[in-house]
Protein backbone atom coordinates (compact mmCIF):
# COMPACT_ATOMS: atom_id res chain seq x y z
CA UNK A 1 0.00 0.00 0.00
CA UNK A 2 1.29 3.23 -0.94
CA UNK A 3 1.75 5.88 1.52
CA UNK A 4 -0.57 8.40 -0.20
CA UNK A 5 -3.54 5.39 -0.13
CA UNK A 6 -3.08 4.44 4.09
CA UNK A 7 -5.36 6.12 6.07
CA UNK A 8 -3.54 6.59 9.11
CA UNK A 9 -1.18 9.22 7.59
CA UNK A 10 -4.13 11.43 6.58
CA UNK A 11 -4.46 12.41 10.33
CA UNK A 12 -3.82 15.54 12.18
CA UNK A 13 -0.21 15.79 13.09
CA UNK A 14 -0.14 15.85 16.78
CA UNK A 15 0.20 18.83 19.21
CA UNK A 16 3.61 20.39 19.58
CA UNK A 17 4.77 21.43 23.06
CA UNK A 18 4.14 25.00 23.18
CA UNK A 19 7.79 25.41 24.99
CA UNK A 20 9.07 23.37 22.01
CA UNK A 21 7.49 25.63 19.93
CA UNK A 22 8.29 29.01 21.71
CA UNK A 23 12.22 28.01 21.74
CA UNK A 24 11.30 27.17 18.16
CA UNK A 25 10.42 30.88 17.27
CA UNK A 26 12.57 32.59 19.55
CA UNK A 27 15.23 30.68 17.31
CA UNK A 28 14.10 31.76 13.99
CA UNK A 29 13.50 35.27 14.92
CA UNK A 30 17.50 34.98 15.07
CA UNK A 31 17.93 32.40 12.03
CA UNK A 32 16.07 33.90 9.43
CA UNK A 33 17.53 37.58 9.03
CA UNK A 34 20.90 35.16 8.95
CA UNK A 35 19.93 32.51 6.91
CA UNK A 36 18.33 35.40 4.33
CA UNK A 37 21.38 37.33 4.21
CA UNK A 38 23.85 34.37 3.11
CA UNK A 39 20.88 33.43 0.64
CA UNK A 40 21.37 36.85 -1.09
CA UNK A 41 24.92 37.25 -0.81
CA UNK A 42 25.02 33.18 -2.62
CA UNK A 43 22.82 34.69 -5.60
CA UNK A 44 24.34 37.51 -5.79
CA UNK A 45 27.60 35.50 -6.19
CA UNK A 46 25.39 33.10 -8.95
CA UNK A 47 25.07 36.21 -10.49
CA UNK A 48 28.28 37.68 -11.04
CA UNK A 49 29.53 34.66 -12.22
CA UNK A 50 26.18 33.84 -14.67
CA UNK A 51 27.25 37.18 -16.22
CA UNK A 52 30.84 35.94 -17.11
CA UNK A 53 29.46 32.32 -17.79
CA UNK A 54 26.84 34.07 -20.40
CA UNK A 55 30.32 33.88 -22.70
CA UNK A 56 30.25 30.04 -22.27
CA UNK A 57 26.56 29.68 -22.48
CA UNK A 58 27.00 31.95 -25.42
CA UNK A 59 28.79 28.66 -27.24
CA UNK A 60 26.92 25.88 -25.10
CA UNK A 61 23.88 25.40 -24.71
CA UNK A 62 24.00 22.21 -22.28
CA UNK A 63 26.80 24.97 -19.90
CA UNK A 64 23.47 27.30 -19.47
CA UNK A 65 20.94 25.17 -18.29
CA UNK A 66 23.15 23.40 -15.80
CA UNK A 67 24.26 26.79 -14.74
CA UNK A 68 20.63 27.80 -14.12
CA UNK A 69 19.66 23.81 -12.66
CA UNK A 70 22.32 24.48 -10.11
CA UNK A 71 21.72 28.03 -8.92
CA UNK A 72 17.78 27.15 -8.76
CA UNK A 73 19.07 23.76 -6.58
CA UNK A 74 21.74 25.64 -4.51
CA UNK A 75 19.47 28.46 -3.49
CA UNK A 76 15.94 25.91 -2.75
CA UNK A 77 18.62 23.93 -0.77
CA UNK A 78 19.63 27.23 1.27
CA UNK A 79 15.45 28.04 1.35
CA UNK A 80 14.83 24.64 2.92
CA UNK A 81 17.10 25.07 5.69
CA UNK A 82 14.62 27.31 7.46
CA UNK A 83 11.81 24.43 7.13
CA UNK A 84 12.05 24.10 10.90
CA UNK A 85 10.84 27.43 11.81
CA UNK A 86 8.02 28.62 13.41
CA UNK A 87 5.57 31.50 12.72
CA UNK A 88 3.80 33.89 15.30
CA UNK A 89 0.85 32.08 13.60
CA UNK A 90 1.96 28.98 14.30
CA UNK A 91 2.87 29.40 17.78
CA UNK A 92 -0.14 31.43 18.35
CA UNK A 93 -2.54 28.65 16.79
CA UNK A 94 -0.63 25.20 17.18
CA UNK A 95 -3.72 22.62 17.93
CA UNK A 96 -6.64 25.18 16.67
CA UNK A 97 -8.43 23.17 14.30
CA UNK A 98 -10.83 25.81 13.00
CA UNK A 99 -8.05 27.99 12.38
CA UNK A 100 -6.26 25.25 10.18
CA UNK A 101 -9.41 24.11 8.61
CA UNK A 102 -9.64 28.00 7.50
CA UNK A 103 -6.59 27.93 6.45
CA UNK A 104 -6.76 24.63 3.94
CA UNK A 105 -9.53 26.67 2.90
CA UNK A 106 -8.44 29.76 1.98
CA UNK A 107 -4.95 27.93 0.43
CA UNK A 108 -7.41 25.33 -1.79
CA UNK A 109 -9.52 28.64 -2.96
CA UNK A 110 -6.47 30.35 -4.15
CA UNK A 111 -5.07 27.89 -5.87
CA UNK A 112 -8.55 26.65 -7.25
CA UNK A 113 -8.53 30.49 -8.81
CA UNK A 114 -5.53 30.45 -10.41
CA UNK A 115 -6.01 27.24 -12.25
CA UNK A 116 -9.50 28.07 -13.04
CA UNK A 117 -8.75 31.33 -14.85
CA UNK A 118 -9.14 31.28 -18.47
CA UNK A 119 -6.11 31.29 -20.38
CA UNK A 120 -4.90 34.22 -22.14
CA UNK A 121 -3.08 33.98 -25.40
CA UNK A 122 0.22 34.96 -25.13
CA UNK A 123 0.74 34.37 -21.22
CA UNK A 124 1.77 31.10 -19.54
CA UNK A 125 -1.08 28.80 -18.70
CA UNK A 126 -2.45 28.80 -15.29
CA UNK A 127 -1.11 25.57 -12.93
CA UNK A 128 -2.69 22.75 -13.54
CA UNK A 129 -0.96 21.13 -10.24
CA UNK A 130 -0.03 22.47 -6.92
CA UNK A 131 1.75 21.42 -3.25
CA UNK A 132 0.19 22.04 -0.52
CA UNK A 133 2.72 22.41 2.26
CA UNK A 134 1.85 20.41 5.52
CA UNK A 135 2.98 24.01 7.74
CA UNK A 136 -1.16 24.90 5.93
CA UNK A 137 -2.96 21.72 7.36
CA UNK A 138 -1.10 19.93 10.21
CA UNK A 139 -4.20 20.61 12.52
CA UNK A 140 -6.70 18.73 10.25
CA UNK A 141 -4.42 16.37 8.53
CA UNK A 142 -4.06 16.14 4.68
CA UNK A 143 -7.82 13.88 4.78
CA UNK A 144 -9.14 17.53 5.44
CA UNK A 145 -7.24 18.70 2.33
CA UNK A 146 -8.14 16.01 0.09
CA UNK A 147 -12.25 16.61 0.67
CA UNK A 148 -12.23 20.45 0.20
CA UNK A 149 -10.27 19.56 -2.50
CA UNK A 150 -12.00 17.03 -4.04
CA UNK A 151 -15.06 19.28 -3.79
CA UNK A 152 -13.30 21.75 -5.58
CA UNK A 153 -12.54 19.72 -8.70
CA UNK A 154 -9.10 18.64 -7.75
CA UNK A 155 -7.47 14.89 -8.08
CA UNK A 156 -5.11 13.25 -5.57
CA UNK A 157 -1.74 12.91 -6.44
CA UNK A 158 0.77 10.28 -5.67
CA UNK A 159 2.13 12.08 -2.27
CA UNK A 160 3.75 11.74 1.09
CA UNK A 161 1.32 13.80 3.74
CA UNK A 162 3.58 14.25 6.05
CA UNK A 163 5.16 16.37 4.15
CA UNK A 164 2.93 18.04 1.56
CA UNK A 165 -0.58 17.05 -0.18
CA UNK A 166 -0.26 17.66 -4.06
CA UNK A 167 -3.36 18.13 -6.37
CA UNK A 168 -3.98 17.70 -10.51
CA UNK A 169 -6.45 20.38 -11.57
CA UNK A 170 -8.77 17.56 -13.30
CA UNK A 171 -10.13 20.28 -15.63
CA UNK A 172 -6.62 20.83 -17.15
CA UNK A 173 -7.38 17.35 -18.82
CA UNK A 174 -9.73 18.88 -21.04
CA UNK A 175 -7.77 20.53 -24.61
CA UNK A 176 -9.08 24.18 -24.75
Amino acid sequence: MRVYEDPATWTPEPVRPRGQLALRFVATLVFVPVLSAVWLAVAAVFFVVGLFADAIAAVSDGFGRGYVRFADGTLKGIASLASWCVTWPELRHEGDTGYYKARVDKVVARWTARASAPHAPKKARPPMECEIPLRDYRGVGGRYVAEVALAQGWELRPTDVRKEVRLWWSAASHID
